[in-house]
């Protein structure tokens, strides 16, 4: 049985977009994952983190449940107050 991981490996190969679509994702994905264990671990809810930052509730909800991509001043706003930061690295 393939699992999701074989798939992803064998669509990298088919193509260059769909190898950095895939990635981009990925990492959005992980940036994502690690705002939600903060805040849970800071037993901060979405609604206080949205005041915090100035950001509609709503808008935290649909970042945390990828529904939208945020924009890197957006993630910004969110991580800080959680004592996130990006760190860029070369591939």
């Amino acid at each position: 049985m393939r699992t999701w991981e074989d798939y992803k490996k064998e669509a990298k190969t088919k193509s260059p977009t769909i190898k950095a679509d895939i990635e981009e994702i990925e990492t959005l994905a992980s940036i994502i994952s690690s705002i939600i264990e903060k805040r849970s671990e800071l037993g901060i809810s979405q609604r206080e983190l949205a005041k915090i930052c100035s950001l509609p509730q709503s808008s935290v909800a649909r970042i945390e449940a990828c529904t939208v991509k945020p924009n890197v001043e957006t993630l910004l706003r969110i991580m800080r107050p959680l004592g996130l930061t990006l760190e860029v690295k070369p591939l």
